[in-house]
């Protein structure tokens, strides 16, 4: 009120000025007998100064410090009385926004009167009195915004609202659900394991977590094996069925709905931007070890009954355990049997694994997070490093012109889950390229400059063409290295 009783006293101060000193302000007078009402100019321009010395020290005698806590009050106070304007029910308690400011995904969110319309809308229904508009957005919910391609393979869908009025018999609920939803798609790169963590385990995890299991998940581009495979994982992040929401014709209604995901980085959670500023990706991985231990303890009770004289004598033997992803084909290793009887020599007990899309996960998750050291050639099933205890030993061996993809993927990501990472960056003479190129060919010389060129010859030549054979002698330096620090 004071600052407004100072603007209306300063409004009128200037308009008595302007009509005292009209040359002053330029606004000479056009009329032919103005000189004859002229007074002294000395009197003229005392009181002027006089008046400007009010204005320079009103701001101080009413307590603002800066020209600019004016103009922040002014802007504070317009929105302030936009929020007055605003509809009569509040924008928190109906609305549709969306933020598309991160490079990876766009995530859109929705509350009020909530209804799915499978297989492409999710509509939000109004009255008239509320919006005078039709408000829509449109999201493909998948974490890969960047990539075009992939991106085209995703459903797109439609989010908007519809006048509860004229809706008529569609405005009815087939299933009413008193939690909300969180809506994404498992399609795009789903297949792979690298992108079935990164792109929707680890997302889903970071979207849904401060709902504490009271969400229902509906699910764009379903597939049944992929509930099959993370059902376990699924069940500790929601109490509830999942929606297959192309499949499904039924009207689910929700009073909140997230649709897409949030995604922070390559196989992380970022605390700084989690809710509570603390969940790590240490978080997640005790998801996993609670969503596979029932079953891994089951596992343990039946190896006991089935082969009890031969495991006590293992585990009487505390030897550290090395697990060893083998692959076939590229960046297979092509001396492996030959490391791995090394490995034994060391001390290690070892486990050759060699999964496959119908292999339980618990099982590879008991045979990871039960071993020490985990080995492997760069790629999707490095992933697995997600299973390890805080504390193990990850060893990825980096074939040429993979170096960024496997630091950038793995290693950096393993180091924030708080294993000891441990980047062994191959020769070219232990590369198969080896012997198919020149030796000063840059191709094994120089690889940045060729992967530079583009991802489809850093995956035509370093990921598909190309096997590992190790010097098992510079190899050993590692496991021997790492067998040391185990038993010290």
């Amino acid at each position: 009120m004071m600052r407004q009783d100072m603007k209306k006293v300063a409004h009128i101060k200037v308009d008595e000025s302007r009509k005292l000193f009209p040359y002053v302000f330029g606004l000479k007078s056009s009329c032919g007998n103005c000189s004859k009402r002229s007074k002294p100019k000395l009197i003229y321009l005392l009181l002027f100064s006089l008046i400007s010395s009010c204005f320079v020290f009103a701001p101080q005698l009413l307590y603002f410090p800066y020209p600019s806590s004016l103009f922040l009050i002014e802007i504070e106070n317009r929105v302030s009385e936009t929020d007055i304007e605003s509809p009569k029910t509040s924008q928190n308690d109906v609305s549709i926004s969306c933020d598309r400011n991160g490079y990876r995904s766009d995530i859109c969110f929705m509350k009020g009167d909530i209804r799915t319309h499978a297989p492409s809308c999710i509509f939000l229904y109004t009255s008239n009195d509320l919006t005078d508009h039709v408000l829509q957005e449109t999201i493909k919910p998948y974490t890969r915004k960047w990539e075009t391609s992939i991106m085209d393979t995703i459903g797109e869908l439609k989010l908007m609202t519809k006048d509860v009025n004229v809706s008529g018999d569609k405005h009815k609920c087939d299933v009413n659900h008193d939690v909300p939803a969180v809506l994404f798609s498992t399609g795009g790169y789903t297949g792979n394991l690298y992108h079935e963590f990164n792109d929707g385990l680890i997302p889903l995890f970071i979207t849904s977590k401060r709902f504490n299991k009271k969400v229902v998940f509906v699910i764009a581009d379903y597939h049944r094996w992929w509930e099959m495979k993370y059902g376990d994982v699924l069940s500790q992040l929601s109490d509830y069925p999942l929606i297959d929401f192309n499949k499904d014709k039924r009207t689910h209604c929700f009073k909140e709905a997230i649709v897409g995901l949030r995604i922070h980085g390559e196989l992380t959670v970022d605390p700084s931007q989690m809710q509570d500023a603390t969940t790590t990706i240490n978080e997640f991985r005790n998801v996993l070890d609670r969503a596979y231990r029932p079953r891994i303890n089951r596992l343990d009770r039946q190896e006991e009954q089935r082969f009890h004289p031969r495991v006590a004598k293992r585990r009487k033997a505390h030897r550290p355990k090395l697990a060893l992803f083998s692959r076939t084909g590229s960046r297979g290793i092509t001396n492996e049997a030959l490391m791995v009887k090394m490995a034994q020599r060391i001390g290690f007990e070892v486990e050759v694994l060699r999964p496959d899309r119908t292999t339980e996960l618990a099982k590879i998750y008991r045979a990871v997070n039960s071993s020490n050291v985990m080995v492997g050639v760069h790629g999707a099933a490095m992933t697995h490093f997600l299973f390890m205890k805080p504390g193990g030993v990850f060893i990825q061996i980096i074939p040429l012109g993979t170096d960024w993809a496997a630091e950038t993927y793995y290693g950096e990501p393993a180091k924030k889950l708080g294993l000891d990472y441990i980047g062994y960056k191959i020769l070219a003479r232990e590369s198969s390229l080896y012997e198919k190129y020149d030796k000063n060919d840059p191709i094994l010389r120089d690889p940045n400059s060729i992967t530079r060129k583009g991802w489809q010859f850093t995956k035509g030549i370093y990921l598909n063409d190309q096997k590992v054979m190790l010097d098992l002698h510079r190899f050993k330096k590692v496991l021997v290295d790492v067998y040391a620090k185990l038993i010290s």
